[in-house]
């Protein structure tokens, strides 16, 4: 039985995977890789960065082999997990459904370019006085916002 939750849970997944690959495919086609365009002078540039690490290129000089394998594995027990609190938690609230699709759906984003490039595609580049954010993407957003809210959801329950 398809369920208020798993059409919430669906469209979020699918919302965030499309939205990565459009967006990605949009800067590796408009700028090239290591140039920038600036949008808000002093906050905000566009950037084409490659991260063959994870979060902020943790890992980005570990040796391959086992980085490889905690790179593709990492994504596999995030996907247990999640399918795990969608299937089987009692109390699945809509809010919950929609976080949990936009962390499935920026782990496989990001998946999908290791798969492809051995490497993720970065565009998005904030500073602000001095202090400057690693490049991240959309699926990146995705996941942040989605376990956020998760933890929060999860901490205020109690």
């Amino acid at each position: 039985m398809i369920t208020k939750r798993l059409i919430t849970f669906g469209l979020a997944f699918a919302g965030v995977v499309i939205l990565d690959i459009l967006t990605k495919l949009a800067i590796i086609t408009l700028l090239p890789i290591h140039h920038y365009r600036q949008v808000i002078p002093g906050f905000f540039n566009l950037v084409h960065v490659r991260n063959r690490g994870i979060a902020f290129g943790i890992f980005s000089s570990a040796s391959a082999s086992w980085k490889d394998l905690v790179l593709l594995v990492f994504p596999l027990i995030a996907v247990a997990g999640i399918l795990w609190i969608l299937f089987r938690y009692p109390k699945v609230t809509p809010g919950m459904a929609l976080a949990l699709g936009a962390v499935l759906g920026g782990a496989l984003g990001n998946l999908l370019d290791r798969l492809r490039f051995q490497e993720v595609v970065d565009f998005l580049d904030f500073h602000w006085r001095g202090f400057h954010w690693p490049a991240f993407n959309l699926a990146d957003s995705a996941i942040t916002l989605g376990v956020g809210f998760l933890v929060y959801h999860f901490w205020r329950e109690g």
